[in-house]
This record gives C-alpha cells, structure tokens and sequence, in this order.
C-alpha cells in the first residue's frame, strides 16, 4: 500500500461536477491498494495516519497530530500510485491490486480512521475524480507499506 500525504488548508473531490467530499485544514490521503495488501494494511495506515504529527503547534514545529490540530481526512482511491514507470513510455500496473480486492481495503482505512473520531469524506471508488486541493507547507509525504511483508513496521 502507497499513500502520498498532502496536509491542505482546503481540499475538495468532485465526480461529474457534484462535489463528493470536501474538507477544510486536514490531510488528503491518496490511496494506492498493491496486490498482497489486506485490512490489517489499512489498519496500520489509518492509526499511524491518526497519530501522525505534521501540523504545527504555536512554534511552528511539526508536533501536533491531526486531532490536536482539528484536522480531519479526505481519502482518494489513486491506484496509480501501484503504477511503475520503469520500462518504456507507458505506466505499468502489474503492482495494482484488482478493484474488488481494492475497495473494501479502502473502506477499512477509512472505517478505522472514523473510529478514531476523524471526519472522513471520500472520493469515488472506479469513478474519474477532480481533486482541488490548497496545499499547505506545502508538506506532502509519502508512506509505503510493503505488500509482501504484512507485519512489517511501515518505513
């Protein structure tokens, strides 16, 4: 599993025109689902994701995590984050997990996220979605969690 963290002032996901699910200071979680991922993945993601301490406190310091800052989530299914460009010109999605595998792993991370007493509108799953979005920082981070090693510590 692949996720790329942008902390916004405003973000917004809108799918023929409506918008979907908007949230104001918080984090976009792009999701990428590879094959091998499962539930506990998205577990794993979702309370790191709760603990995580990339917003500022009064010094400006990275120290206040999501709930301390009054942040909430907007989580985006991306299954080209399990593309690859390393051969050719064109994106290779051998590493993408099958859509219906993808889904309810999705729907985990979000689920343990509202668990956790978070907001947390979504895009549309296998649906063509605007993301507009004011980053802030701007400070985007990558997380990856490696499908073959399920109980390994996310680097």
């Amino acid at each position: 599993m692949r996720l790329v963290l942008q902390r916004v002032e405003k973000a917004a996901v809108t799918v023929e025109g409506e918008t979907v699910g908007r949230i104001d200071r918080g984090l976009v979680v792009l999701v990428g689902v590879e094959g091998g991922d499962g539930a506990s993945h998205a577990i794993r993601a979702a309370r790191k994701l709760a603990g995580l301490r990339v917003f500022g406190d009064e010094a400006g310091h990275l120290n206040l995590d999501a709930a301390a800052a009054g942040g909430d989530f907007l989580v985006v299914s991306n299954f080209t984050l399990a593309g690859s460009l390393g051969k050719g010109r064109r994106p290779s999605f051998e590493r993408a997990a099958a859509p219906e595998a993808a889904e309810p792993i999705v729907e985990a991370l979000v689920a343990e996220l509202r668990d956790h007493g978070f907001a947390v509108p979504t895009g549309r799953f296998r649906r063509r979605m605007k993301l507009e979005l004011v980053n802030d920082g701007p400070v985007t981070f990558v997380f990856d969690l490696p499908p073959a090693l399920g109980g390994a510590p996310a680097r």
